[in-house]
């Protein structure tokens, strides 16, 4: 096979096969002749030279021409299979490449700040809080958050956005739908007979999914969801948006929510005097207008009112209502009389999503539409780390919720109790936005150079951003703190400074001995003296020191 192979970096390992790491691989169409995979990093690709059979040339010899043997067709193919892997392998790694790449040098951090809401918005039946996402800690995470409160038989009206979503929420319940496109609509009502040769028509939708506190919900990009609280309480949920993921190709680190119904505000405004993005320059959403048409903020709102009525075969007046022109009431309605869907029993669907959990996962039980979007991490039985006097943590990732290996998010729930400690550690692979959820504790985070970027008290109601690799501690006083951490990576680690499973505890005395110039039996101290591995907790018996849990 001739081919200009310019843009490829080659590594020969035999006569017939060879590997390529592909540089520009957008331009594989015209040097391969084969429609390409285009990809914005670099893959392993591998090209294997065909020869005609009966007769091909030998790996020990060049002039002899044998018959290719069984031996060497299975080592051929063992060879094939495994570089094969290797592209698939190293492909499933490229959205967290991508990411890391696409925002380098943006976490030049000299502080860091524990931040309230910038903006408050109120609707009929509840409130939008959001961030700004250009404060210094969100552009180095590539994240924007938002915090909504839902009044009871408040909806969420249908919307959805330019990244994948995770959702966590901190009190309340109802229920949520994700449209997803091209799904069956799996719920419906019996169909029952009205009078002789007719019939009423009968609601049937896709899926919903009953949600409560300490619930993580993950919503990826571009799928339309509503949600609505048909408790007592109120519903507050935090989430937190993935800008710098992959799925994002429409604005770098500008949040928007594409609202299918209403007339909503803006929920992530821009700080004043701060340049728009790729060149926007408006200030909101203002699309065309005609026939006198009033300002709204749903996507049909600017479409003519005829291609609507035709699209849903319905009258213009009744197509002219999907634009809420003068329809005041925000994000979130109020809805009167309840909200009635068609939906299993909650204890019958609770039982079901147990089971699912209790299967092998395969990798093909799940599909796009019955795919689980939720999991708990509240629940005290749900800890993965326990200890009865320091405190619990839970965590959700793409083991546990297949659904995050796609939008490569997930998440930690954490309590302290008093006097508490979870050990200094640092996140391998994500930065974390830690969200608190009740209560206070004191957080330190030191940077590559060991300086203290914060230093300060955590309470309710704020979010703190924790780059890749920074260290972090954090320990309450007198009275407990919960929080819970969104991280950029569907299998997020930890690696603990202290404790058993410590980076320092895996290291010869000798080495700890020489790098602090202390003594080889102070050197074990450091290494054996900690037994816990996460949580710690303050004994009286010891005074002034920290004891096992």
């Amino acid at each position: 096979m001739k081919s200009d192979i310019s843009n490829f970096d080659t590594l020969q390992i035999r006569t017939d096969i060879n590997i390529f790491l592909v540089k520009q691989p957008c331009k594989l169409k015209k040097e391969l002749n084969k429609s390409p995979l285009c990809v914005t990093h670099s893959v392993p690709f591998l090209i294997y030279k065909y020869q005609h059979l009966p007769v091909a040339t030998s790996p020990q010899s060049t002039s002899n021409k044998q018959p290719i043997s069984m031996p060497s067709m299975a080592k051929t193919n063992v060879l094939l299979s495994f570089s094969l892997f290797l592209v698939l392998f190293h492909g499933s790694l490229g959205l967290t490449a991508d990411r890391s790449r696409q925002h380098q040098g943006q976490c030049q951090l000299d502080r860091l700040n524990a931040l309230k809401p910038d903006n408050r918005i109120k609707s009929e039946a509840g409130v939008t809080e959001s961030w700004d996402p250009n404060h210094d800690q969100f552009q180095c995470a590539g994240v924007a958050v938002v915090r909504r409160t839902i009044e009871p038989n408040g909806l969420l009206l249908p919307s959805y956005s330019n990244a994948p979503q995770l959702v966590y929420i901190v009190q309340g319940r109802g229920m949520t739908g994700t449209l997803m496109p091209g799904c069956p609509e799996t719920f419906q009502e019996s169909q029952e007979s009205q009078g002789q040769g007719s019939r009423r028509l009968q609601d049937q939708h896709q899926k919903v999914h009953r949600f409560r506190e300490g619930d993580v919900i993950a919503l990826p990009a571009g799928v339309a969801h509503w949600c609505y609280n048909d408790g007592k309480e109120r519903v507050i949920a935090v989430t937190v948006l993935d800008m710098a993921n992959s799925a994002n190709q429409l604005d770098d680190m500008n949040p928007r929510n594409f609202y299918l119904a209403g007339n909503p505000q803006e929920e992530f405004q821009q700080v004043q005097g701060q340049p728009r993005h790729r060149g926007e320059q408006r200030t909101g959403r203002e699309p065309f207008r005609g026939h006198g048409q009033q300002q709204c903020n749903n996507i049909f709102c600017g479409m003519d009112t005829r291609f609507l009525a035709e699209a849903f075969n319905v009258s213009e007046q009744v197509a002219r209502k999907l634009q809420s022109e003068s329809d005041r009431r925000g994000n979130i309605v109020r809805v009167k009389g309840g909200l009635h869907t068609v939906m299993p029993p909650s204890l019958r669907q609770e039982e079901q999503e147990q089971g699912q959990r209790r299967e092998h996962c395969n990798g093909l039980e799940e599909t796009m539409c019955t795919m689980r979007i939720r999991e708990n991490i509240g629940d005290p039985s749900r800890a993965d780390v326990f200890t009865p006097e320091a405190g619990r943590i839970s965590t959700v990732n793409s083991h546990n919720l297949p659904i995050l290996r796609y939008i490569q998010l997930s998440a930690e729930r954490g309590v302290l109790y008093n006097e508490a400690m979870m050990m200094p550690h640092w996140n391998l692979n994500a930065h974390s936005i830690m969200y608190a959820i009740r209560g206070q504790a004191h957080v330190q985070v030191v940077d590559h150079s060991g300086r203290t970027v914060f230093d300060g008290e955590m309470r309710e109601g704020q979010v703190l951003t924790v780059p890749q690799n920074f260290a972090v501690v954090k320990r309450s006083d007198q009275q407990s703190f919960e929080w819970v951490s969104f991280k950029t990576n569907d299998n997020a680690m930890i690696s603990p400074l202290a404790g058993r499973t410590s980076a320092l505890r895996a290291m010869p005395a000798e080495v700890l001995a020489n790098a602090f110039r202390i003594s080889v039996e102070d050197a074990k101290r450091i290494k054996f003296e900690r037994q816990e591995t996460t949580l710690t907790s303050h004994r009286s018996t010891r005074s002034g020191s920290w004891a096992e849990a």
